[in-house]
C-alpha cells in the first residue's frame, strides 16, 4: 500500500470504538482491535486489553496476531479464483467428481465447486467425519465445512501444495506480509483463543501449515491489507499483484439464485451484497458490491467498494455475541460503517 495517513479519531470513530468495545466486554473476549483504511489511508488504529484473561497476559499491540478462524476462507477463496484463471478448473460449474473420481457417485451427484465455495452444496458430516446430504446441491443455502475442506483438498490436488503455500508465493511475499501465516509454534505475538473465560485459553496453534487447520493468525494491519488488495482490485504499490478478474471472481455472487429470498448471497466464501437479505452477515444500509467475512473467534473484514472502505475487526473469544441473534449484532456493526462511511 503507498504510504497512508494516520488520524486522530474523531467523534463519529470514537463511537464506532465504544461500539466495539461494549461489545468485547459482553462477549468475554480479553482483546479487540480495530483497523479501517478510507481512501488508501489509515483513519483508525484501535487496539486494546490483553492476549488472556491471565493477569500478567501480554498487551495488545499492532504485532499482536489473532486467530482469524473462518475468515481464512476468504484466503482459501482467492486461490480457487486463481484455479480458475490458471485454467486448472475449467468452470465452477463442474462436477466435482470430475476432480475426485474415487467420491461416492451418488453422495455427490449433481454437486459442483460453485456448490461447494457458496455453502448450497447440501452436504453435512457427523462427528466422526461420515459426510451425508441433508438437501439437494443448489437447492437451499447451508452454512457447513464441508465444502471447505474438500476445497482445500482440490488446490492441493491441482497445485501439488497446500493453498497457504500458493498464496505465500502469488501474494504474500510480494505483499511483504510477515505477520499472516498458518502458525505451528507457540510466540508471543500470538492471541490465544478463549473458549471459556473461567478456562485458560487456547493457543490456537495447529500442527501443520498446509491448511487443512484453523491455525491462520493475522495482525490487524495485514488483515485490513488483505480488504485493501481486493477493493484495488489486486493492485498495490502500483503493481498488479493478483489478477484483477481473479478478486472479481472471489467477491461477486457466484451461487445459483435460491427459492428463498432470505438466504445470503455468496461470492467464492465471502458474503456479497446484491439486496439486503435476512440471513446476511451484511446488513440493509450496506451498499450492494460490499462483502464480508468473519471468524467464529470474532475476527471481521468488511470491505465496502463505494466507500472505498476496508475495515477490520478483531477478537479472540470463540462464539460471538449475542446467542441465536449473533446476527443481528453482526448487520448492526456493518450498518455502523456503512452510515459513517456514506
Amino acid at each position: 500500500m503507498e504510504e497512508v495517513l494516520k488520524q486522530t479519531p474523531q467523534e463519529p470513530l470514537k463511537e464506532l470504538i465504544s461500539w466495539v468495545e461494549d461489545i468485547k466486554h459482553k462477549n468475554g473476549s480479553s482483546a479487540a482491535a480495530l483497523y479501517i483504511i478510507k481512501d488508501n489511508q489509515v483513519v483508525l488504529e484501535h487496539y486494546s486489553g490483553r492476549h488472556s484473561h491471565e493477569k500478567n497476559a501480554p498487551q495488545i499491540t499492532e504485532k499482536s496476531q489473532f486467530n482469524v478462524a473462518s475468515a481464512r476462507k476468504s484466503y482459501l477463496g482467492l486461490t480457487v479464483a486463481y484455479a480458475l484463471h490458471d485454467k486448472y478448473i475449467s468452470s465452477l460449474d463442474d462436477p466435482i467428481t470430475q476432480y475426485f473420481p474415487e467420491f461416492d457417485k451418488d453422495l455427490y451427484k449433481a454437486t459442483t465447486i460453485r456448490h461447494l465455495v457458496t455453502h448450497s452444496h447440501g452436504l453435512d458430516s457427523d462427528e466422526q467425519g461420515y459426510i451425508f446430504r441433508k438437501f439437494k446441491p443448489g437447492s437451499s443455502w447451508a452454512y457447513r465445512n464441508v465444502g471447505v475442506d474438500i476445497m482445500t483438498k482440490l488446490i492441493h490436488r491441482l497445485y501439488r501444495k497446500g493453498f497457504p503455500q500458493l498464496l505465500n508465493e502469488r501474494v504474500f511475499t510480494p505483499m511483504g506480509f510477515s505477520e499472516t501465516g498458518w502458525r505451528t509454534e507457540q510466540k508471543e505475538n500470538l492471541v490465544p483463543v478463549i473458549d471459556r473465560i473461567d478456562k485458560p485459553a487456547l493457543p490456537g496453534i495447529g500442527r501443520v501449515s498446509d491448511g487443512t487447520e484453523k491455525n491462520l493468525f493475522v495482525s490487524p494491519r495485514e488483515f485490513a491489507l488483505w480488504g485493501q488488495l481486493h477493493v484495488q482490485k489486486g493492485m498495490m504499490n502500483g503493481r498488479q499483484i493478483v489478477p484483477s478478474k481473479v478478486i472479481e471472481t472471489a467477491t461477486t455472487i457466484q451461487n445459483v439464485s435460491y427459492s428463498n429470498y432470505s438466504h445470503p448471497g455468496n461470492g467464492l466464501f465471502w458474503y456479497v451484497q446484491d439486496i439486503p437479505r435476512t440471513k446476511s452477515e451484511l446488513g440493509d444500509r450496506v451498499p450492494s458490491g460490499s462483502y464480508q467475512i468473519l471468524g467464529v473467534t470474532g475476527p471481521t473484514i468488511l470491505v465496502i467498494p463505494a466507500y472505498n472502505v476496508v475495515v477490520a475487526k478483531m477478537y479472540n473469544k470463540r462464539y460471538n455475541y449475542g446467542g441465536d441473534q449473533y446476527l443481528y449484532y453482526l448487520r448492526e456493526f456493518s450498518n455502523k460503517v456503512a452510515d459513517l462511511f456514506s
